[in-house]
């Protein structure tokens, strides 16, 4: 796997400098957008090879960090396959702690070209604002909280942007009716075709929560399971879409079976069904424990579907709390956020939630409505995207 990123690498530098792109070279006044630590080779190939023999000494580059758990950690023995001067070895060293070694004779000793990318890059981005502070504390970090805070005033958060064609409750070709902001009625009809595509009883006025997601620690998975028990005394229903973890699914089908008319578990994963989770329920539960953006929860608004969410990284930037007595009595807001995660948090979120749905009729329409009306396109996230290209542009480039 390093092998062939490192050839991207070392290609996506010759590019520009080569290669008829759109009919004409580049040339060496360009922008690398390093997408993570699969592409990061080339911020540190620029630094290291081009940039001290005059060779794209007026080129940028800037790293997006999507996920800062994988950070592309390889044995030290295997700097030699980059393609790096030697003296390059300490931008991208790499020790681990004590605690995390395989055994009491291994040294730590590695390479992690995330790191190197970091150190590198011009300008940094990841996918929000909430999570360009996250990863600048120790709980997530991931070892690397150091650096970044070192390299803050170069570090911007952009929420990423959904595809508004594509997830559009007025023209879904997934969903079996279709509605606005301005005109709600298909909501309702959306919420009973799934309830009989799921084999739910046919009950409009019960309210249907939605997960959609991989099965996993991250995404708060557990959290849930746990849940399942007390929720299932009330009167709701409850529909799950995701594979992962065997345990979990094997679990999501023994719930299946245990609450046959008010719990569904689909194992896998299916577009046409997440569309019509996502226009069918009343509610979304994203419990994740980090989340450097999250989609779902844009894709739950622009469809009416109120996210309850835990308050971190992108969920907590893009979920504003509701409060009823805001805005004279009309209420502001457009879910509800949980801290700390545990299961008696989430449940107090969830419970709220469905309480002013079933009692606050029209507070829970201005719910829906505000949701539906949020701008997240990708028209918006890449205004800001060319802000910081400028940015990128007025400062000089990195030199070691």
């Amino acid at each position: 796997l390093q092998f062939r990123y490192t050839l991207l690498c070392h290609a996506a530098c010759e590019a520009p400098l080569v290669l008829p792109l759109g009919g004409y070279t580049y040339g060496e006044k360009c922008l690398f957008l390093v997408n993570d630590w699969h592409a990061g080779l080339v911020s540190v190939l620029l630094a290291a090879k081009y940039r001290p023999f005059g060779v794209y000494k007026d080129a940028r580059s800037i790293l997006v960090i999507h996920n800062l758990a994988h950070q592309g950690v390889e044995p030290a023995a295997t700097f030699k396959n980059l393609g790096l001067p030697s003296n390059w070895y300490g931008a991208l060293e790499w020790v681990f702690p004590t605690w995390a070694r395989t055994h009491a004779l291994d040294t730590g000793e590695a390479v992690n070209i995330l790191k190197g990318a970091i150190v590198t890059s011009d300008r940094i981005l990841t996918v929000s604002k909430g999570y360009a502070w996250e990863i600048t504390t120790v709980e997530g970090g991931y070892g690397l909280n150091q650096l970044l805070s070192s390299r803050r005033s170069v570090l911007t958060g952009i929420t990423n942007g959904i595809h508004i064609a594509e997830w559009d409750p007025s023209s879904d070709e997934h969903i079996a009716f279709h509605y606005s902001a301005a005109s709600l009625s298909g909501k309702v009809q959306c919420k009973t075709a799934l309830q009989q595509e799921l084999g739910f009883p046919i009950k409009p006025g019960c309210p249907l929560i939605g997960f959609i997601g991989r099965l996993d620690y991250q995404k708060g998975i557990d959290l849930i399971h746990w849940a399942i028990p007390e929720l299932m005394e009330d009167d709701l229903q409850f529909v799950m879409l995701g594979s992962g973890d065997p345990l979990y699914e094997d679990w999501m089908r023994s719930a299946e079976n245990t609450y046959r008319d008010k719990f569904r578990g689909w194992v896998g994963f299916s577009v046409p069904i997440s569309h019509r989770i996502t226009a069918g329920c009343d509610i979304l539960l994203m419990p994740s424990r980090f989340e450097p953006c999250g989609l779902n929860q844009l894709y739950a608004m622009r469809y009416g579907t109120v996210p309850v969410v835990h308050a971190t990284g992108g969920l907590r930037d893009t979920v504003e709390n509701f409060n009823p007595y805001a805005g004279e009595g009309r209420g502001e807001g457009t879910g509800w956020t949980f801290s700390p995660l545990t299961k008696d948090c989430m449940l107090n979120a969830l419970k709220t939630a469905i309480r002013t749905y079933r009692d606050h009729k029209s507070t829970w329409e201005g719910l829906m409505r505000r949701c539906m009306q949020k701008d997240f396109t990708w028209e918006n996230a890449a205004i800001q995207y060319e802000q910081v290209f400028e940015w990128a542009f007025i400062d000089p480039p990195y030199i070691m």
